[in-house]
Formats: structure tokens, sequence, C-alpha cells
């Protein structure tokens, strides 16, 4: 018994050495966590137990709180019991609040980094579990870019799937993204975010929040969300609203999913955009073709060197990038060339939309919009700039906001995979063995290239192919393409501005 004491002791302690509550405020603190414990007395002990990392004490609480069968023992259950304790460490939102503009009046960037650091100081980004993820850089004909294959986020145990069935539906909170789930206990089918917290903002007059997400695909990852559950739409607001978040955080970028299925995010249900510290392959692609819209003498715009179709702006004036953002949208959402497959409406259902992406440099905007289509046909079922068959091995998912701007996000089940494909590839018929494998047969066809090659597979070969294979994901996503008569295309799309 006395053990658990002495974890306690070290969350508690844990909390005050990292500024998450105050030393006045550790018996109060201690009391809370104990009635969670449904403890009803406390012992001190003389000496705590000594663990180095926050994970390792929620661990050991957890375990007690499985043997005195509080919670079951499940990922799902361990994560919404730790995330609760987690809660009573974190401070309130308008102290949270309050820290973040007080430290703004020094710097926008300090105000960032203190709000970040406390992100995963409460655990609310699981700092631990996100090292577990590969990451790795690739040279490609376009610049280096990034690969990481997603092992941060555990598939979920058969328990807490079946435990999941049960539960009465809610619609409390109505998604992921809504300002609700500040301070929200969670449930089986929706995450606890008891430590959650947010940080108010206005954009184009409307109110907005800003948050990073748990998982952290690159550094600061942050998502700013409309205070309204409402659906995403791109539009003069949404460029109105990427200069206004640029002014107040002029270190961060910003950018949006595209505002259609398949070419869109996961979560069209909710307006947002994400942001953060990170300078993508894409931002650091040149402008290739410089051209000229007419009705803009103020702005410099053209194609970039990238493998998707990305028409960047750049110019000091607000209101100028703004129309010249919703005058290039406009004239795309109404543009067909059916010689390279583009055709802007079926029965007048739209397919033509934009990925924007926004970036300020010495006090110069820079908007690069991704030119987008979600048109589908009997050969591409899936969409014709979806990735397409021959890569689903690889990357099946929509191309989303994240992998435009060349960082592939990959699922984790290709960490095992690789590792059973540099074994099976040692075989000599490993071409019967692979039919027989229902996780590595999918990959069959991509390995008997690799091998074609390459006598040996390796963890090295392997992460190169990956890169390779992104590639041509991102060129499937193109709606004009590298070849000859796509770059011809394009730049008739450019020569349709100034028409």
């Amino acid at each position: 018994m006395d053990k658990i004491f002495g974890y306690i002791n070290n969350l508690v302690d844990y909390g005050i050495e990292n500024n998450l509550i105050d030393k006045d405020d550790e018996i109060y603190i201690r009391n809370e966590i104990l009635s969670q414990l449904n403890l009803d007395e406390y012992i001190k002990i003389n000496e705590n137990i000594q663990l180095k990392y926050l994970e390792d004490i929620l661990d050991n609480i957890c375990s007690w709180a499985v043997e005195k069968n509080l919670i079951e023992d499940t990922l799902g259950e361990r994560e919404l019991f730790d995330t609760k304790l987690m809660g009573i460490l974190t401070k309130r939102p308008s102290e949270v609040i309050r820290e973040f503009k007080e430290n703004y009046k020094i710097s926008p960037e300090k105000a960032t980094n203190n709000f970040y650091d406390f992100s995963k100081k409460n655990n609310y980004i699981r700092e631990k579990r996100i090292e577990k993820n590969l990451h790795w850089f690739w040279d490609s004909k376009f610049g280096q870019l990034e690969i990481t294959v997603n092992l941060a986020k555990p598939e979920k145990d058969p328990r807490d799937i079946a435990r999941e069935g049960k539960i009465k539906q809610s619609t409390y909170p109505k998604c992921l993204l809504c300002k609700e789930n500040v301070g929200y206990k969670g449930r089986g089918n929706h995450p606890a975010r008891q430590n959650l917290r947010v940080i108010p903002l206005e954009l184009c007059g409307k109110k907005w929040n800003l948050q990073y997400s748990p998982y952290v695909y690159y550094n600061e990852h942050s998502i700013i969300f409309s205070d309204i559950h409402e659906p995403m739409k791109i539009g003069r607001e949404t460029f109105e609203r990427i200069v206004d978040f640029l002014d107040f955080l002029p270190h961060y970028f910003i950018g949006s999913n595209a505002d259609l299925p398949i070419v869109g995010g996961s979560i069209l249900s909710h307006d947002h955009y994400q942001g953060g510290k990170h300078e993508f392959p894409m931002a650091k692609s040149k402008i290739e073709k410089v051209f000229q819209i007419e009705k803009f003498p103020d702005i410099e715009c053209g194609r970039v060197k990238w493998p998707m179709s990305v028409i960047r702006i750049k110019g000091k004036n607000k209101t100028s990038m703004v129309e010249a953002s919703e005058y290039i949208l406009k004239k795309w959402r109404e543009y067909e060339d059916l010689t390279v497959d583009i055709k802007p409406y079926t029965e007048g259902i739209p397919h033509n939309t934009i990925t924007p992406i926004g970036r300020k440099k010495d006090n110069i905007y820079e908007i690069d919009l991704v030119l987008r289509n979600n048109r589908t046909t009997e050969e591409y079922p899936m969409g014709i700039f979806h990735p397409h068959e021959e890569v689903h091995n690889i990357k099946k998912e929509n191309i989303g906001l994240i992998e435009v701007m060349g960082l592939a996000v990959l699922p984790g089940r290709l960490h095992k995979e690789m590792k059973g494909l540099i074994k099976i590839s040692e075989q000599k018929e490993w071409e019967k063995l692979i039919i027989k494998n229902e996780n590595l047969i999918k990959h069959k066809n991509w390995l008997k290239n690799i091998l074609k090659n390459n006598k040996k597979i390796t963890k090295e070969i392997l992460e190169e192919e990956i890169g390779k294979t992104f590639e041509k994901v991102l060129e499937h996503g193109g709606v004009f393409k590298r070849d000859e008569k796509g770059i011809i295309a394009f730049d008739k799309f450019f020569e349709s501005l100034n028409r």
C-alpha cells in the first residue's frame, strides 16, 4: 500500500517542479488525487520512489488502479484515467490564457514557446510516445522530402473496441475540434481532454482558438479552429484569416485542407487550419517560372517547382494578397481542360478547389495555392488526382495538407511490414511465401521491383524506396503533371488569369 503514496508524491512533486501547480496548492492537489484513487487517508512516507519520467509515474499509478479494480487493464482505460489525473495538475483555462497574453507582450515567440512547453509537461502532448515515430529524409528531384511512420497512435485493444460498441452515442462535444473538449472527461469512443487548454484568437472579427495537436507530426504542430461547429469552406474569408493569423504569429505558417471530399482533410465538418513552427519541403522550393497577373501589379506570382500544382504569390499588401488569392480560386473553381482530365463540375457537383498555405518572411506575405480536383472515373474510382493503386501499399489515404507540403504521415503498420519484408526477401522462394502473408502480400510487386536492383534488402533501401513512392504519391495528386503536356496546360491556366 505504501508504494501508491510514493507515486502520488512523485506526481505532485512533478507538478510543482514543472510549474503546473503552485507549492501552496500541494495539499489540495494531493487530496484531489486521493479522491480519484478512492483513498480516504494519506500516509506520509519517509522516502519517495524515484521515478525519472512522468510516463513511468502515471503507469505505476494506473497499474495500482488496475490491481484495485478501479479501471480495466486496457490502453483506453489507462488513458482515460491518467488524463483525469493530469487534469488535476493542469492550470485552469483562464490562468493559461493570462500567461499566454503576458508572454505575448514580450514576444509572440515567447508566448507559443511557453504554451507548447506547457502542453508537453501536462502530458496533453505525450512526448515519450511521439519519440517512437520513425522519421527520415529522402532527396527527391524536388528537394528533400520528409517521411514519418506514425507509431504514436497505438492500435486499440479489442476490449476497448467492444466497449465502444456498447456506449450510448453522444453529440457532446460535436467533434474532436469543438472548444467543448476543454476539460472533457472523455468516454470509450471519445478521448479524455481534462488537460487540454486552448488560446482564444480573433480572426476577421470572429472567435477562433489555438491549440496543439496531441500527435505532433512536426514542430509545434498546432490547430486553429472556429468557435462555431460549422463546415470548412475555402473562400475570401479563408485568405483574410490566413493573413490575420500571420500578423498575430508571424513565426508560424498556417494552412488549410481543401474543402471537398477525397482531396480534403478528415474533419470537414468543423472549419479549421493547421499551423506551426516548421519549414516544410514545399516552402523551400523555388518559383521556377514567374507570371504577372495584370489585375495585381504589386503581387509576385509564379509556378513552384513541386510535384503537385502550386501557384505562389508574394506581396506586402494584405488586401492585394487576399484579393489575388480569391481571384485565382474563383478562376480555378470554373476552369476546365479536358486534355488533362480537369472538369470543374459533374451535374452541378463541384470538383475544383484549393489547398492554401500562408507564411510570412521579412514582412512579406507568401501564400501557396495548391490546385486540387476530386473527380473520379471508372479507371480511378478513388480519384483521378488521388494516390493510384500502384502506391496503395504505402499510401492509400487522402493527400491532406501535411502531405501536400512534403511530409508523408504513413501508417504505423509499415514499421512491422518493413521488418517482415527484409526477413522474407532473404528466402529463395519469397514470392510463394509472401502470397500466404496477408500483411505483406500487398507489397509483392513493389518488392519484386526493388529486388531487380538490389541483391539484399535493408532498412535503408526500404526507406529510400518509400521516399520514391511518396514522390509518386505527390505526382499523382498534381492536376497538371510534370511532363511537357502538363506544364503547357498549367501555363495555359496562368494565361487565363489575364483574360
